[in-house]
């Protein structure tokens, strides 16, 4: 899975690297370009299930939101306050996930391909593709 995520991860940067960044470390990333961060598969990382309370003063929630909220979406927006609201009149945006059901296939062929030119760029070896 580590593996995929990173390969879909430095695809995503190759189709829109102008706002797309796989770069590990905040203080060399351009703050305007998305981060994925493909280390939330990480051996032992625990990652925030949607609608999970996060460990933050105004209890903001893991929140699940459509594409065309991406541009305005701010983390102070989804809280334990706005959140029973917001699933009442959107209803459950994660509730379709266990039908969208895809192989893993194709990244592990890219992760394969990346591995072919690694550059060794990345802190922890775990994530160097040909690893």
């Amino acid at each position: 899975m580590r593996r995929a995520a990173l390969a879909f991860a430095r695809e995503v940067e190759r189709r829109a690297p102008d706002e797309v960044t796989t770069t590990w470390w905040r203080k060399d990333r351009d703050p305007a370009h998305l981060f994925v961060d493909y280390n939330q598969n990480a051996r032992d990382h625990t990652i925030a299930s949607a609608y999970s309370l996060r460990g933050v003063p105004d209890a903001r929630v893991s929140a699940p939101i459509r594409w065309d909220e991406i541009d305005d979406a701010e983390p102070g927006d989804f809280t334990m306050a706005t959140m029973p609201g917001r699933f009442a009149e959107l209803g459950d945006l994660h509730a379709g996930i266990d039908q969208a059901v895809w192989s893993l296939d194709q990244l592990l062929e890219w992760s394969d391909r990346d591995a072919e030119k690694a550059t060794g760029n990345h802190p922890n070896p775990m994530c160097d593709p040909g690893r």
